[in-house]
C-alpha cells in the first residue's frame, strides 16, 4: 500500500461498495482503510450516488503531483477550531454531510451548512467558506442563496471588515422547522381551495380535503413541540468573528 494514499484499485472497490450499499465502514474494511477515509473519499468526489473511480483517481493524483500543495481543508490562523485537530473537524464535517446529502440537501449546499455547523462561532465570510471548502466563490454564492431560502443561514456584517458574513444561529433547526411549518400550511390551504372547486364529494375533492387536514394536523403538533423544546433548549449567544 503506497503510503496513505488510494490507489485506483483502492477507488474502484469504493465504488463496487457503493454500488452494493455498503457501509462506509464496510468498505473501508474491505480495502483496509478507515472509515474516515472512505467517507472523505466519497464526499468530495460527488457523494454516493455521483463517486466515479477513475475520475477520484486524476482528482487525488492532481492534489497530490509534485510541486503543487493542495490547499488544507481549513485555514490556520483564519478559521478557529477551538484548538481541534483539523482531521477531526473534517472528518464530521464529511459526515454531517454524507448524511444532509441522504436527506435531500444539494452536495455544495450540504458542505456549506456543514461547514457552518462545526465551526464554533457560527458564521464565515464567503472567503474563509472558499478556502476551507476549496471550491470557487461562485459556488459558495448559489449555495448560500439556496439555503437563505430554507431559512438556514443569514447575512451579517463582520465588524472588522467591509465583508459580509454567513451564520447560522444555535436555533438554526428550529428556525427552518418553523419555515417549512408555514409552507406546508400554504400547501394545506391550496389543497382545501381545491377539495372545495372540485366537490369534497368527488374522490379528487375528498383526496385534496384529507390531505389538506392530514398537513395542518401534523404541521400543529410539529410546531407545539418544537415551540415546547425551543424554550427547553434555549440559543447560547454566539460569537461574531471567526477570525484572529
Amino acid at each position: 500500500m503506497p503510503g496513505d494514499r488510494l490507489t485506483l484499485q483502492d477507488r474502484r472497490q469504493i465504488a463496487t461498495g457503493l454500488r452494493e450499499e455498503l457501509t462506509y465502514a464496510a468498505i473501508g474494511r474491505r480495502i483496509g482503510r478507515p472509515t474516515s477515509t472512505v467517507t472523505r473519499e466519497v464526499v468530495r468526489n460527488g457523494g454516493p450516488r455521483g463517486y466515479h473511480a477513475e475520475a477520484a483517481h486524476q482528482a487525488g493524483t492532481r492534489q497530490a503531483r509534485p510541486g503543487r500543495t493542495a490547499a488544507p481543508a481549513t485555514s490556520p490562523g483564519r478559521v478557529d477550531l477551538g484548538g481541534r485537530d483539523p482531521r477531526v473537524v473534517d472528518e464530521v464535517g464529511a459526515q454531517s454531510v454524507e448524511l444532509m446529502i441522504q436527506a435531500g440537501l444539494p452536495q455544495m449546499m450540504a458542505k456549506v451548512l456543514a461547514a457552518l455547523f462545526t465551526t464554533d462561532g457560527g458564521s464565515l465570510t464567503s472567503a474563509e467558506l472558499v478556502r476551507r471548502l476549496r471550491v470557487s466563490p461562485a459556488s459558495v454564492s448559489k449555495a448560500i442563496g439556496y439555503l437563505e431560502t430554507q431559512s438556514l443561514v443569514t447575512r451579517e456584517r463582520d465588524p472588522h471588515s467591509r465583508a459580509e458574513r454567513y451564520a447560522i444561529d444555535d436555533d438554526v433547526v428550529f428556525q427552518s422547522i418553523m419555515a417549512s411549518a408555514r409552507n406546508q400550511a400554504r400547501i394545506a390551504e391550496a389543497c382545501a381551495t381545491g377539495a372545495r372547486k372540485l366537490g369534497a364529494t368527488t374522490p379528487a375533492g375528498a383526496r385534496l380535503d384529507n390531505t389538506s387536514q392530514f398537513l395542518r394536523h401534523v404541521m400543529d403538533d410539529l410546531v407545539r413541540s418544537a415551540e415546547c423544546w425551543h424554550k427547553i433548549y434555549p440559543t447560547r449567544p454566539r460569537e461574531t468573528s471567526e477570525t484572529d
